[in-house]
Order: C-alpha cells, then sequence, then structure tokens
C-alpha cells in the first residue's frame, strides 16, 4: 500500500548528516564490502533525491510561500554540498583496479554515466552551481508573478492559454500583445538574469578544464553515445524535411480563413471550428482518464487509480503557482506525481498525457536496482511521454468536446510537425551563446531571430514589437534552467512519431513495444534504448522520412 501524498515526508539533511550517511559507505568501502557499499550508497540517494523532490514541488505548488521559498534556498545551498559527497565516493568507485566487479553490481551503462559525472563537479564551483540555482529560482518566481488583463479579465502566463486559441483573430492578437507587454516590461531583467547565467556556466566550464560550456552541458545531460555533431545533422533533417512540410501546412491555413498575412497569433489557432477543447470540467476528465487507461493494455488502468487515490496529481491552474507542467518521483515510495496547470485547452489533454507517459515509465522501472536507472537520459524519457500522447489518439473521443476527436488528432499531428522547427531552433539558440558567451543581450537577441527566420521562416509578428525584436526566447524556461535541455524533444518527437506509425498498422504491437520501453527505464543509453525497441535512431539519414511522408497523406499536403 503506498502512503497518500499528503502524509509524506523524508528527514531534512543537514550537512553532518550527509557526512555520515556518505560516510558510512566510504566506511564500507574500506572493509572491502562493496555490495554492502553499493547498497547503502544507492539507498541514501533514493533518500536524499525524494526529499529534494518535494521540497521543489512544494515551491512550484506556491511560489508565494515564504515556507516554500526557504525550503527551496535551503536545497539549492545544500545540493552542492550533496555532489561533493557523490562524486567522490563515484571516483573512488571507478578507481578501483577490480571494474568487473563494479560492472557486475551496478551494470556497464551506469559505470558509463558515472564516467561522465565525475567530470562536470569540482569543490571549487559549489558556490557557482549553488547561485545558478538561485538565479534559475528567481526567473521561476518573475514568470510566476505575470498578471495579464485582456478581455477585461486578469490571468497568469498559463491562464491566458484560452485567450491565445480564441476563434477570434482579434481577441488573439490582444492576447499576444498582453502577454509580450508583460516580457517588454522585464526585459532588461530576463536579458541580465540570463547573461548572468551564461558567464557563470562558462566559467564553471573553465573550471572543470572545458573550453567552453557545451561540453559540460551535454555531460551534466548525461549524454554518453551522442555529440553536437549527430545533434547538428539531426537539425539539419528538419530543416530539410519537415520546415517544408509546416510552410504548406500554414499556407493552407491561410488560404482556408481567407487572411491576407499569416501572424504569429494565427500559428496556434489550428482547426477552422476553434481548437477543440476538454469534454469537461477537471472531475469529468479524471474520470474519463479513468476509462481511457482502463482500456489500454499493461498496467496503465491500476496505476492511474492509485495516482488519483492517492493524491499524486495537482492539475489545477492558480494564482501563485510555477507555470509549465513535470513530473517528478519519489524513489523511496517508488511513486511519481504529475504537476500541470489545466487552462480549458486542448493543450489540458496532451500535456497531461505527456506527463503521464512519464510518470507511468517511472513506475514500471520503479524495482530497476539502481537508482541512475529509474529514468531514462531525457531524450529517452521524452519517447516514453510523447509515446502516449499519441498511443492514447483512439480514445480521444472520451477526453475532447463531442465530435471533435478527428479534429483533435489532425490538430495533434499538425502541432508536433510545427513543434519540430521551433526546437531545433531552440537548441541551435544555445549552442550559439555558449560558443559565445560574450555577446551582448542586443546580439542574442539578433541571433534568436536570425534562427527564427532559418528554420521558421513564415513567422510574422506583426504590431507585436518584443519578440519580433528577437525576444521570444525569454518566454522558453529551459532555455534559462536547463541548458541544452530541448532537442531531447525534438529526438523523442521522431522516435514517438514512429510509434504512432506503428499503432496505425498494428496497434497492439505499438503497444508492446511502449511496454517494454517503459520498463526498461534507465537502464541504457538512448540510442541502445531506440534500438531495442526497433525504432530508427533520429541520427540516422531519412529518419523523418517516413513520418512526413504519412503525416503528408493523413492531412492531405503533397510532399
Amino acid at each position: 500500500m503506498k502512503p497518500e501524498f499528503s502524509s509524506l515526508t523524508f528527514p531534512r539533511p543537514t550537512e553532518a548528516s550527509l557526512a555520515d550517511g556518505f560516510g558510512a559507505v566510504v566506511a564500507l568501502l574500506d572493509a572491502g564490502d562493496l555490495a554492502a557499499a553499493l547498497e547503502r550508497f544507492d539507498r541514501e540517494r533514493r533518500t536524499l533525491d525524494s526529499w529534494a523532490a518535494l521540497v521543489y514541488l512544494r515551491f512550484s505548488q506556491d511560489t508565494t510561500s515564504e515556507t516554500s521559498k526557504a525550503g527551496r534556498d535551503y536545497a539549492d545551498k545544500l545540493a552542492p554540498k550533496v555532489t561533493a559527497h557523490e562524486v567522490a565516493i563515484k571516483k573512488r568507485l571507478l578507481a578501483d583496479p577490480n571494474r568487473d566487479a563494479l560492472v557486475a553490481v551496478v551494470g556497464a551503462h551506469v559505470v558509463q554515466l558515472w564516467e561522465s559525472d565525475v567530470t562536470t563537479f569540482d569543490t571549487r564551483i559549489e558556490a557557482a552551481l549553488e547561485e545558478e540555482s538561485r538565479l534559475c529560482s528567481e526567473y521561476t518566481a518573475l514568470l510566476a508573478s505575470a498578471r495579464i488583463t485582456v478581455a477585461g479579465q486578469t490571468v497568469n502566463l498559463s491562464g491566458l492559454a484560452p485567450w491565445l486559441e480564441n476563434a477570434d483573430r482579434t481577441v488573439r492578437h490582444e492576447a499576444e500583445r498582453a502577454r509580450w507587454a508583460f516580457f517588454a516590461e522585464h526585459g532588461d531583467t530576463l536579458d541580465t538574469l540570463y547573461a548572468r547565467l551564461v558567464a557563470l556556466r562558462t566559467e564553471m566550464a573553465r573550471t572543470l578544464g572545458f573550453d567552453s560550456y557545451t561540453p559540460l552541458g551535454y555531460r551534466r545531460m548525461r549524454r554518453v553515445d551522442y555529440g553536437p555533431e549527430q545533434v547538428a545533422r539531426f537539425r539539419e533533417e528538419v530543416l530539410t524535411h519537415v520546415t517544408p512540410l509546416v510552410a504548406k501546412l500554414l499556407e493552407a491555413r491561410r488560404e482556408e480563413m481567407g487572411w491576407d498575412h499569416l501572424r504569429y497569433w494565427d500559428e496556434n489557432f489550428i482547426d477552422p471550428k476553434g481548437n477543440p477543447k476538454p469534454a469537461g470540467d477537471y472531475d469529468l476528465l479524471i474520470g474519463r482518464a479513468q476509462t481511457m487507461f482502463d482500456r489500454m493494455s499493461g498496467g496503465l488502468g491500476p496505476f492511474f487509480a492509485d495516482m488519483v487515490k492517492g493524491g499524486y496529481l495537482d492539475l489545477k491552474n492558480r494564482d501563485g503557482k510555477a507555470g509549465g507542467g513535470f513530473c517528478t518521483a519519489f524513489p523511496d515510495v517508488g511513486m511519481p506525481f504529475i504537476f500541470a496547470n489545466f487552462n480549458g485547452t486542448h493543450g489540458d489533454i496532451s500535456v497531461f498525457t505527456h506527463e503521464m507517459g512519464h510518470a507511468y515509465q517511472n513506475w514500471r522501472s520503479r524495482d530497476l536496482p539502481s537508482i541512475d536507472e529509474l529514468w531514462p537520459t531525457m531524450e529517452a524519457a521524452e519517447i516514453d511521454s510523447m509515446g502516449l500522447e499519441f498511443l492514447t489518439w483512439p480514445h480521444m473521443e472520451l477526453m475532447v468536446e463531442d465530435g471533435a476527436a478527428e479534429r483533435f488528432r489532425r490538430m495533434h499531428l499538425i502541432g508536433s510537425l510545427s513543434f519540430l522547427p521551433y526546437g531545433v531552433c531552440v537548441d541551435h539558440f544555445q549552442h550559439e551563446v555558449y560558443a559565445r558567451p560574450e555577446m551582448t543581450p542586443a546580439e542574442r537577441h539578433e541571433t534568436w531571430r536570425r534562427l527564427e527566420r532559418q528554420y521558421m521562416p513564415w513567422r510574422d509578428y506583426g504590431d507585436v514589437a518584443y519578440p519580433a525584436k528577437g525576444g521570444r526566447w525569454q518566454a522558453q524556461g529551459h532555455i534559462y534552467k536547463s541548458p541544452f535541455y530541448y532537442i531531447d524533444y525534438t529526438l523523442a518527437l521522431c522516435c514517438a512519431m514512429q510509434l504512432w506509425l506503428q499503432s496505425r498498422r498494428d496497434e497492439p504491437a505499438a503497444m508492446k513495444a511502449y511496454e517494454k520501453l517503459c520498463a526498461r527505464g534507465g537502464s541504457a543509453p538512448f540510442t541502445a534504448l531506440v534500438a531495442e525497441a526497433g525504432l530508427v535512431s533520429p541520427f540516422a539519414p531519412g529518419a523523418l522520412a517516413d513520418v512526413v511522408r504519412e503525416a503528408s497523406a493523413v492531412l492531405g499536403v503533397a510532399e
């Protein structure tokens, strides 16, 4: 029986308790008991991860709470101390000449991860890591503080979504102007925050012996089986195959709607009848979701029932709540938690099924022997989330308003294709920023606008001045808080859409492949997990060809 979320508590670590806990691991190594030392090392990290996950979740649930902010600040301050202990022990384990004994217990992939991990930390960067966390939290709190007035109502950034998708073009235009007025007002602060983060990360990288932050960023993402060269080739695949298709789709929409020009505020208005809305209120959606997962194979139904019963969901938008959606987990209890901001748009369904995919994977792999295997690296983890978005297609009649399921599926497909050029643009931008960390704020904005024109040549901001000058990237939290974590979504989408292709031909086989992938968790690197699932690597030439061909046929667009 899993405990209810409301009852969760984990011991609050101190520098003394860290020394005691990790010291016990060292004592076991000194005694020559490798198996016991590794078991204790794993247990210490699970409890620490559970505590940290709860602290950061509480802050996201209420960014205005002084208690939550104090807890976050304490965790930020302690995190480098935790990392120092972990890296010291990993270094000792890796230095042991009897490498075979270590591999026999934790596996070759975990050893490979540790070999990467130990190059990303030194006690000389402890203060910089703490400052990095503080600046990221400052960004989160700033965006959470936004109060946007549109159509006579005041909402936060997440709550603005219904106006951004309104069937009335004038309302969409007004909503975009209101949104970007907030960013224009705080533009100098956002520029300063990012400049400090780029300088801080660059200095950390140089302290650790790297020429720039990019290789350190890849190692912090635990990418052990590919590098920037493969990613650059994938960006070119998107530019070559997907950008032209999206341009055709948008031009067809412009003609259908009778617009003289396609504007930025038209891009997310995909359906001429209005983007499909959820089937009803929160309670109805939760009930319908239970029916949907009960119909699907594997353990999705019982698992979701446990999440609801245990209170492991926080999906309603409210003031003070951080924006966006994510899934976190508590390794000590073997349960994940889904955080989102429902706002009455079709995005509620996509975000929910996406985060449910993360949660289900974490639950399926909860019994893997090492904490390092509970989550895959992020590009592999995003296959689990995006894959479930597509695999729930046959059941969308339950989740969207009556008669709108096919419209929703079409919109989801168009939205997925349209995301790929944006996603690789975000990645390319970060590579350029960290290659030239001395760029001025104006140069960063110019760089973004240049890349935006390359990957999304249709984008026209009209009279919305701030993004027209290159400020659109400042709304993408990953750029500030998780550098180089964005190409992951595009790599995963390439794979998830292959699951979509398979499900159209053999749905049971697609579900079987998905279940197996979830159960494997993070027990292998990205490219190995992709191969095991029978999918084509995004780094293979023509990886997107079949997807683009099928999508073009489904959407009635000539290639």
